[in-house]
């Protein structure tokens, strides 16, 4: 390694460490007066990412292996794919479109601007508990849509760029990318929302990968053809006689509800479920034999003594007819966690919010502020496990540390905010208010670089 690379490599090093401290905004003007470095020339942080003098995915290569270093016993990997939006207001960002809000009313169907992102998040699990780990993070936004008078060539090799990068397309990239990056004798299992279940990526997964995805109520399902001696012509046959859909299913009182418990929410719950299994679907064909799993409304309370409400029922299907119904319906509760990492990095960690517009950097701010995430969420299981806790010093008087299941991201990055500037700021007293007001005020003549990044790092 040169001594260019290894400059690169230390100024990346830096960012990634502001990116997890950083108090304001997270911006690279930010991320730089948090390293104390606001009067230092700028234009190599910026060239880092614009020249792609540095790959991120050489980063989520060690996240990867790390991960499969944490389920090494069980030689299975259970993982999440999905996809969300990073909210963008400047009109001149590569890739940036109006796209359906997520967060709008379901009366209402709003558009805003944003990125499109796709994630891939494996899980590392404790005694039921789990906690997802992005493992891979890329651009997915869509090409940029001709003028009305654009040649003939130009809206056809628009509409070919459409195709090759629907997130569709996007999904089977991630899986075969994780898959190559795993042994052979490791099964790896995908959770995924109903936008991946379809025919793309069902018959494009890889050798020992199953697929656990959502399907339609109404969705067509068959009985496996029945096998016969004789010989017949044309060819054979690959759905048999038309099995009941999956809301048929649930609302048969033929088929018995069967009690399941899973880890949700910090304890066990029960679930009842309905399966049934060798069947087909015309969305994977005769690559895959399916099983189909109903799992019945959940009950609740909006608060204490009010009525009992029901969530919607879940069909599910899977591409391993043998699985057990608890671990398959385990595996999928954990796909929650991809939910929380994507809110994490948009609320926590401010991923989007550079404001960059060079298409290099458009693509690996974003990656290194995800990266950032995923290495404190590795060392906060490496040091207190999935369950554990940092010091129970940090925890705030009004919280109760009984009552939490496990170390939120606030919490690791609050203690490694402390172990950070424990040192600069261990000769001030903090436990109360000074007696005698300091007459000198100025920020210049503070000699502690903590206290120099904090009281600036608003000032991008």
């Amino acid at each position: 390694m040169d001594s260019k690379e290894e400059k690169h490599l230390h100024r990346l090093s830096r960012h990634i460490l502001s990116q997890l401290v950083c108090l304001g905004r997270h911006t690279l003007t930010n991320l730089l007066t948090t390293e104390g470095r606001q009067f230092v020339d700028w234009t190599a942080d910026y060239r880092m990412y614009s020249k792609e003098r540095i790959d991120c995915e050489n980063i989520f290569g060690q996240i990867r292996k790390e991960v499969s270093a944490l389920n090494a016993g069980k030689k299975l990997l259970i993982t999440a794919l999905d996809d969300s939006l990073l909210r963008k207001t400047g009109k001149k960002i590569p890739g940036v479109k109006f796209a359906r809000d997520p967060m709008g009313p379901p009366f209402q169907v709003n558009f805003v601007r944003g990125q499109r992102v796709i994630q891939m998040s494996a899980s590392v699990s404790e005694d039921g508990q789990s906690r997802m780990i992005p493992v891979m993070f890329r651009d997915a936004s869509t090409p940029d849509k001709p003028r009305r008078n654009a040649s003939i060539e130009d809206w056809t090799r628009y509409k070919e760029d459409c195709k090759a990068r629907r997130l569709s397309v996007r999904g089977v990239e991630c899986i075969n990318g994780m898959r190559s990056h795993m042994e052979k004798d490791w099964d790896l299992w995908v959770a995924v929302d109903g936008s991946y279940t379809n025919r793309t990526v069902l018959n494009s997964l890889p050798d020992n990968t199953v697929l656990i995805g959502r399907i339609r109520s109404d969705a067509k399902l068959y009985h496996l053809p029945v096998t016969s001696n004789t010989i017949s012509a044309g060819r054979k046959r690959i759905y048999g006689v038309p099995a009941p859909t999956p809301e048929e299913i649930r609302t048969d009182d033929a088929i018995p509800w069967q009690p399941v418990y899973a880890y949700a929410s910090g304890k066990m719950h029960e679930f009842r479920v309905k399966t049934m299994r060798y069947l087909r679907w015309m969305g994977s064909g005769k690559q895959h034999t399916l099983q189909v799993l109903i799992i019945a409304p959940l009950r609740y309370r909006l608060s204490q003594g009010s009525r009992l409400l029901y969530r919607d029922p879940a069909y599910l299907i899977c591409t391993d007819p043998d699985i057990p119904a608890d671990k398959l319906l385990q595996a999928y509760l954990w796909r929650w966690g991809i939910e929380t990492n994507f809110r994490e990095e948009k609320t926590l960690l401010g991923t989007g919010e550079a404001q960059v517009r060079n298409p290099a950097s458009v693509k690996a701010v974003p990656q290194m502020m995800v990266a950032a995430y995923s290495l404190i969420l590795l060392a906060g299981i490496k040091l207190w496990g999935v369950k554990g806790m940092p010091q129970p010093a940090n925890i705030p008087k009004w919280q109760d540390p009984n009552k939490k299941n496990r170390a939120s991201t606030n919490d690791l990055i609050k203690q490694l905010r402390a172990e950070l500037w424990a040192d600069s700021i261990a000769s001030t007293n903090l436990s109360d208010f000074v007696s005698k007001q300091n007459s000198n005020r100025s920020l210049l003549n503070i000699k502690i670089p903590a206290f120099s990044a904090v009281l600036h790092v608003n000032t991008g």
